[in-house]
């Protein structure tokens, strides 16, 4: 249904029809969609719920929609009736990818199984979105981004560093599940380059957000022949924090010996350089609640721009702490055009880019869609006629479209 021609990105000619919604799909389909990929967002005739979620111009364009759904197309369809699922079936015939969110139960009833799928199209990439992989225990079971935070151990790493049992406060499981759904559709489109086959990708919520927090934290639990406790102790610190100084706060990383021994010994505490706590990673490791303690008694005594005039000398990393309504006014982000505008119906949208960039990939950035904006389209190339179309339409099987009027 693309055209490889038509763009010079990495992959130009990938459709991908994506049935997920809120963040955790349409997180990892946007990583696809700014590499390239034409992503058929599929949804119900009321729309993705986050269409409404924040403030807006526009209904149905509010503010966490268009942070996760640029680049992409959308068809609204009632995929509970036999003719909208038909149009999702013909589509799926022509598709890459196929993304959904939906529990496998519910999806085998409407002949959406992978077995039955990948049977019209043995090259189709079924990837399953899953809170919790299909042979657990869980299986099936809800999953959201404060339950799955929760589940994996979240609130409690925050309790041991703070005493509050807490959320953190950002979608963190959703869109780092997303990250490894992104990556494992990618891997899964490599491999049928060389063997030529589809496969079913599972990408559960909850195992990846427990292998994502003992990256560091599984610590003592690696050595299986002793009985030691997880957590890595410096990033639990109730002491790691940034340091507060006369004026303000500063991000200060001292990390290797030699930067802890200038910062001592330049910072007039030579004797500190020479303490046995602190020579080595291992001994900073065991005595670090000592170490950030004395660290922040000896910054609060100056000033924000006096320490990081301080570490830039001494080569030490450190930074000012951005609000996130500074954000947009950061040197560096300014200077790497990190965040751009379009112009859409007499409105200014402002969007963060792609952060990743590839020397002969270029994507340019496309307003999210409005619900049903690409129907038209996405049934011509279907081949439905113009009457079958309007059938659709006057049953409420397809919404009907909001033509694009980008200015």
């Amino acid at each position: 249904m693309n055209d490889i021609t038509s763009s010079p990105s990495a992959l130009a000619g990938i459709t991908i029809v994506d049935l997920t919604s809120v963040v955790f799909g349409p997180y990892a389909s946007l990583i696809l969609a700014d590499y390239g990929a034409t992503v058929i967002k599929v949804e119900p005739l009321q729309g993705d719920s986050t269409r409404y979620t924040g403030p807006a111009y526009q209904e149905g364009l509010s503010a966490v929609f268009l942070g996760s759904n640029r680049n992409k197309k959308s068809i609204a369809i009632n995929i509970k009736t036999s003719e909208g699922l038909e149009v999702l079936q013909r589509l799926l015939e022509h598709a890459d990818v196929f993304m959904h969110s939906i529990r496998p139960q519910k999806l085998n009833k409407l002949g959406l199984d992978p077995a039955t799928l990948t049977r019209r199209n043995p090259k189709l990439i079924y990837a399953a979105l899953l809170g919790y992989g299909s042979n657990g225990a869980y299986s099936g079971m809800p999953a959201y981004d404060d339950i799955i935070q929760g589940l994996s151990g979240i609130p409690d790493l925050i309790r041991q560093q703070t005493g509050a049992v807490r959320y953190m406060p950002i979608i963190a499981a959703d869109k780092t599940c997303a990250l490894m759904a992104a990556h494992a559709i990618l891997a899964a489109l490599f491999q049928r380059e060389r063997d030529g086959r589809g496969q079913l990708i599972e990408i559960p919520m909850f195992e990846s957000m427990v292998s994502y927090v003992l990256v560091e934290h599984f610590y003592g639990r690696h050595l299986a022949d002793k009985d030691l406790d997880a957590g890595y102790v410096r990033v639990l610190s109730e002491w790691r924090r940034p340091y507060q100084t006369t004026d303000g706060h500063i991000c200060m990383m001292p990390y290797t010996d030699e930067h802890w021994k200038r910062f001592f010994i330049e910072s007039g505490h030579g004797k500190l350089a020479q303490d046995s706590r602190f020579h080595s990673i291992s001994a900073r490791t065991q005595n670090i609640n000592q170490l950030y303690e004395l660290t922040g008694s000896i910054v609060k005594n100056q000033s924000t721009a006096h320490w990081l005039q301080f570490c830039d000398e001494q080569e030490i990393p450190a930074a000012r702490i951005n609000t996130l309504n500074e954000l947009e006014q950061d040197p560096h982000l300014q200077s790497a055009g990190f965040f751009s505008e379009l112009t859409d119906q007499g409105h200014r949208y402002r969007f963060t880019n792609n952060p990743v960039s590839l020397s002969n990939s270029q994507v340019p950035l496309k307003m999210p869609p409005r619900l049903g904006e690409h129907t038209q389209e996405i049934l011509d190339q279907l081949s439905y006629s113009q009457q079958q179309i309007n059938h659709l339409r006057e049953q409420h099987i397809v919404g009907a479209d909001q033509p694009d009027q980008t200015t």
